[in-house]
Order: structure tokens, then C-alpha cells, then sequence
């Protein structure tokens, strides 16, 4: 695999990240969206988010391109967090429209082969956040995006009752065609929960930690993958 093919794992990475999320909030009052039909319930969902300046999305997905995982904190200004696509794992943190990753021999291996896997080791990698390499993981690290996509990403929906994920109060709302199951805060802010799906490209992530302080700052001594491509 060349250093472009890292590309095409983080993108498949992306696609299948978006189509699978969810949150949670903290408040223990009732907010009235289980009497709501699913379009009302969908929508207050995606206000919600919206106006949220952080959150914390966490889990685990399979896609085409392998199995996903992440555990990402995200703001308005970007995020930080680690991955895992396709057994490649790695740190995270993107700033303004830049991307860092920290990652492990193998993924630099793909990215630069094997003698300049050495030399990077246990250094941070850094680029353009429109850049081929990094531009899906962009992607991943925009909160409200990806809040709408997953939340826009169905079919008709059915409510299927209240219930509590990981003890908070929630409505289900069930998508037969996709066999995913988005679950919507029913106490305080209607928050995303948590969406699950079955089947082979099943999986389940969540969010919470909504609007708490996020502290995200650029590496120093990044090295710049832009260069890095010209002399290999």
C-alpha cells in the first residue's frame, strides 16, 4: 500500500463514522419529546446539538474498510481524541484548518514506508486539514456536521417507547430499513444519545460530556506531511 492509501482508509473511516453517532445530556427533568411524533422528536434532536459548543463521541463501528474505533473530543474549533481504522490507531487533534496525527509504526509505515517509519516514530504529522490524507478526518472532528448528517441519514422512523441508555431516560426512534435505532434524551436538553445498528456494518457510539470546556491546542514540532510527500 502506498502513502496515498492511508487516504482511502480515513476516508472509509468518515463515511462510516457519520452514519452511526449519538450523545447524551444531564439533566434529570422530563422534556416532553416522548408525547412528540419522530420528525418532532428528530428535530428538537438536531437544535439541540446544534447549539452545543462540545461534546464527546465514543465507540465502535465496522465498515467495508474495516473496523472503527473512536473516542474523540470535539468543540467548534476542532478536536482531539484517538483512532483506530482498519488496525491503523492514532492521536488526533485538529486546530483551525489543521490536522496533527500521531501515529503508530504501522500507519507510518503506509504513509512513508518503512525507513521513514523509523524517523517518525513517536512524532506528530501535520498537514492541511483539505489535504487528500487528512480531509476525511476533517470530517470527523466537525461537531455540528456530523451531528446533522447522522440525524438527516434515515429513513421513516418509528417510535419504539421510552427506555434508559447507560441509565438515562430516553425515546427510541427505530429505522427498519438501515436497522438502526437512535435513541433522544427524554430528560433535560433532547440531546442524541446513542444510535446502534445491526448487521455487518453494525456497531454503537455515543456522545456525552455535552458543552463542557474543551482545551485544544497544535503539538509543537510537528512535522509537515506536505514536505515530507515531496522527498519521498
Amino acid at each position: 500500500m502506498g502513502r496515498r492509501a492511508v487516504g482511502a482508509v480515513l476516508a472509509a473511516g468518515a463515511l462510516g463514522a457519520v452514519g452511526l453517532l449519538g450523545g447524551c445530556g444531564s439533566s434529570s427533568s422530563g422534556n416532553g419529546v416522548a408525547s412528540k411524533t419522530p420528525e418532532q422528536i428528530v428535530a428538537a434532536s438536531k437544535a439541540a446539538a446544534d447549539a452545543a459548543s462540545s461534546a464527546h463521541v465514543s465507540g465502535s463501528i465496522v465498515t467495508s474498510g474495516g473496523p472503527i474505533g473512536l473516542d474523540l473530543t470535539l468543540s467548534a474549533g476542532g478536536g482531539r481524541g484517538q483512532l483506530s481504522l482498519a488496525g491503523l490507531g492514532f492521536e488526533l487533534i485538529q486546530t483551525g484548518s489543521t490536522v496533527y496525527i500521531k501515529g503508530s509504526a504501522n500507519l507510518y509505515r503506509h504513509i512513508a514506508g518503512p525507513a521513514a517509519a523509523q524517523l517518525l516514530q513517536g512524532r506528530w504529522l501535520k498537514a492541511p486539514s483539505s489535504s487528500p490524507e487528512f480531509a476525511s478526518i476533517a470530517s470527523l472532528t466537525n461537531l455540528h456536521g456530523l451531528v446533522d448528517a447522522t440525524l438527516a441519514d434515515h429513513g421513516a422512523l418509528t417510535k419504539v417507547g421510552s427506555s434508559t441508555v447507560n441509565g438515562q431516560p430516553v425515546v427510541g426512534l427505530r429505522d427498519a430499513a438501515l436497522g438502526e435505532t437512535i435513541y433522544v434524551a427524554a430528560a433535560g436538553k433532547p440531546y442524541p444519545v446513542q444510535v446502534t445498528r445491526s448487521g455487518s456494518g453494525g456497531g454503537t457510539v455515543h456522545f456525552d460530556s455535552w458543552n463542557t470546556p474543551v482545551s485544544i491546542a497544535a503539538p509543537a514540532n510537528a512535522i509537515d506531511l506536505t514536505q515530507l510527500r515531496k522527498t519521498h
